[in-house]
């Protein structure tokens, strides 16, 4: 394993230790928190299953907060950035490790997608629920059709490159950072960062390190400030993280890879319904 590799990882590993420390101290001070439901748990298998294998977590996720009414509107984009952020601290490493890409492209991204979920967090910490509900369903129609562009083949098949110089890495760094500041809103950055990854012709299978990448390291980060802002639902992330991270391992290590285009029909489903139900919820309290 190169310097540079183990450099990232240990960078990695103290953001994790940091955001795990402050969270454990707050979930601490609330005397009423009680564990997870079982309901809260299964949410957090299933959707940190597909997420490691390439189908996303944070619009299913929401889905089946919204389906049980689990979690208030707008404590969901705290609720998916806290709860996941260590399963997806488990995915960063295990392909990060796996799959090459080039180091310099890795460590540009994913300092641009931190940027943009510093920045994302500040605001959406303090937007009313009516705005989140706004903007959740706005981003959560855009993913869809980006899921919708890759089914029908629209996306670009990329091309054989590892790495990005120039022109096309600053592309790239402009839409991580983008991506970044979305995650914070509640909305999962696989889709549009493999189309990105496509069109700036690189190999498809480096958006694996470097969505898992990016969201490992700007979700601990945005996390920490949902955390102690209190914006967030602390029994529901803990049944992301408590079921997420087995799931992350049954994924990588036991299934590895399935046929999923079936499963991504119905995610589309699933976004769309989510966010008209966003958008109507927010014209309602309007």
């Amino acid at each position: 394993m190169s310097t540079a590799k183990l450099i990232l990882f240990a960078l990695l590993a103290a953001v994790a230790a940091v955001f795990v420390a402050i969270w454990l101290r707050i979930l601490s001070q609330d005397a009423a928190l009680r564990r997870p439901t079982p309901y809260q748990l299964v949410v957090g298998f299933i959707t940190d299953f597909l997420d490691t294998l390439g189908i996303g977590s944070f619009a299913t996720t929401t889905f089946l907060y919204r389906v049980r009414r689990v979690v208030a509107d707008e404590n969901i984009p705290g609720t998916l950035n806290v709860g996941h952020a260590l399963p997806t601290v488990a995915q960063a490493l295990i392909y990060i490790t796996i799959i090459q890409v080039e180091m310099k492209t890795l460590t540009v991204l994913i300092a641009a997608s931190v940027v943009g979920a510093i920045l994302g967090a500040r605001v959406v910490t303090v937007l009313p629920r009516r705005a989140i509900q706004t903007g959740m369903g706005l981003a959560l129609l855009a993913a869809a059709g980006f899921i919708l562009s890759r089914l029908m083949q629209g996306t670009p098949e990329g091309g054989t490159a590892t790495g990005l110089e120039g022109p096309t890495l600053v592309a790239a760094v402009v839409g991580n950072f983008v991506f970044g500041a979305l995650m914070t809103i509640g909305v999962g950055a696989y889709a549009p960062i493999m189309m990105m990854i496509a069109l700036v012709g690189m190999n498809v299978k480096t958006a694996f390190p470097i969505m898992m990448g990016s969201c490992a390291f700007l979700m601990p980060i945005a996390g920490i400030r949902f955390v102690r802002t209190g914006k967030y639902d602390p029994r529901a992330a803990l049944g992301l993280t408590m079921a997420g991270i087995p799931a992350v391992l049954v994924a990588a290590f036991i299934v590895k890879e399935l046929s999923l285009d079936v499963v991504r029909w119905l995610v589309i489903a699933v976004v769309i319904y989510t966010a008209l139900s966003m958008l109507w919820a927010a014209v309602r309290r309007r």
